[in-house]
């Protein structure tokens, strides 16, 4: 698949290559979750300039060292004096190439050096602080346990605390990048098979990249993509999560399978796990970003009437599926999974409507607040999207549907009434319903 969007990051992180060059050295810190495209990105703004690129696999410190020492001597045609057992001292050399050479070097899955040897980070911090001002070498850290590159450059009681010049971080694909995408690949898409893209990749790149490769461009090719023997997604979350978890992740997973499934309240928790959840669900928003709270729109911060929600779409469809059913995988009915996942895809995918025109909403930059309303009296009260206006007196209100034929609109006023009369009395209401037809 060819290079899509990142218009933005790709400006910035090739200024600050052109000022690293003419100026002197700077460092990046480049997030995001795997599978955002980091390494493609920075291979992308690297083009045509010299480049070092180190990955940090977990191995021992010493033949890390061989490798990239292998890499120095290939690229740059300088040979490394003697054998270097320390990265510390490698780097210390690089750093000194910069003196009489431009170049990138890209360090990979920079927080690693946690698991090899966590004492990497000051020598770094050390060496960049003599070397910075009189070299020319574009640094370039990425990483994608979020918890730990937070750590490394934003705790004060960090080495590396403050040293970078810019700190990037990578989101999933916007919607019009999806919709270029599929139109690449399928030039007479359906909205079908547009909410069938968002539902399952929610936007990250390396997912979309599979389903073009194998030409999985409908729902139904998608899940069978997805469902088989030898699939990636498989085992994706597990991939994702227990690395940044660590070995207590039980608990972590029961409690975001539980939220995917529906249960998504403090009572609905407490109920079915048996745990108080509190800390837990504080941890998942706070320190890895994974849930988030959901209050009716233009409440107050104390409100209890709460849901939390997975902020990832990818993992909100991976807990409700490959998680739950882990059984079936288990004993490699892939089938039998495949169906549950078909069958229940109308509902599924309805939710995810929802959050398509939420997301597409956000990228319009025109809303103040988006979210949506209830009662807790339930979903007889429930409004599915109400955007506040950036720069009018002004609302959204809108129903979503798959079809516009189960929309009823006089139900709809009636709740768009309720809604008025007790958080929007002083604002213009625009009320509509939105289906596939709009995507």
């Amino acid at each position: 698949m060819k290079f899509y969007d990142r218009t933005n990051e790709l400006k910035e992180l090739q200024e600050v290559r052109n000022l690293a060059f003419t100026d002197h050295s700077k460092l990046t810190v480049l997030t995001g979750r795997r599978r955002i495209g980091k390494t493609s990105l920075i291979f992308k703004s690297c083009e045509d300039s010299t480049t070092l690129y180190w990955f940090v696999k977990r191995s021992n410190e010493a033949d890390l060292c061989l490798e990239f020492a292998e890499t120095v001597t290939r690229v740059l045609g300088v040979s490394v004096p003697g054998r270097l057992y320390s990265f510390t001292r490698l780097f210390e050399f690089v750093m000194e190439l910069g003196i009489q050479h431009k170049f990138n070097l890209v360090i990979d899955e920079f927080q690693e050096f946690y698991n090899i040897n966590p004492s990497i980070y000051s020598g770094m911090q050390d060496i960049w602080d003599r070397f910075r001002t009189r070299t020319h070498v574009n640094l370039i850290v990425s990483g994608s346990v979020y918890t730990l590159m937070e750590k490394i450059f934003k705790d004060a009681k960090e080495p590396l605390y403050g040293r970078s010049d810019r700190v990037l971080k990578l989101f999933p694909f916007p919607t019009y990048v999806l919709k270029e995408i599929l139109k690449d690949h399928k030039p007479d898409f359906i909205p079908e098979d547009l909410l069938a893209l968002y539902t399952f990749t929610g936007g990250i790149p390396k997912y979309i990249e599979l389903f073009m490769d194998a030409h999985a461009v409908n729902m139904e090719q998608m899940v069978d993509f997805m469902v088989r023997p030898d699939s990636p997604f498989m085992d994706e979350g597990n991939t994702l999560l227990i690395q940044e978890f660590g070995k207590k992740y039980g608990n972590y997973f029961s409690i975001l399978s539980a939220i995917a499934d529906g249960d998504n309240t403090l009572p609905d928790l407490e109920g079915r796990l048996g745990i108080s959840p509190g800390g837990y669900l504080k941890r998942l928003e706070e320190d890895y970003n994974l849930v988030h709270k959901k209050r009716p729109i233009l409440s107050k911060e104390g409100t209890q009437k709460v849901r939390f929600e997975i902020s990832d779409p990818f993992l909100r469809f991976w807990f409700r599926y490959f998680q739950k059913y882990q059984s079936l995988i288990q004993i490699r009915n892939f089938k039998g999974l495949a169906s549950i996942i078909k069958n229940d895809y109308a509902t599924y995918s309805g939710w995810m409507l929802e959050e398509y025109f939420k997301q597409r909403m956000i990228e319009s930059g025109d809303f103040l607040h988006i979210g949506s309303w209830w009662e807790s009296k339930g979903e007889a009260n429930e409004i599915d999207i109400v955007g506040i206006y950036l720069f009018e007196k002004k609302a959204l209100v809108a129903e979503v549907k798959r079809q516009r034929k189960n929309f009823k609109p006089e139900l709809f006023q009636k709740k768009v009434e309720t809604l008025r009369n007790k958080v929007l009395s002083k604002f213009e209401i625009e009320s509509k319903c939105l289906t596939m037809e709009d995507m």
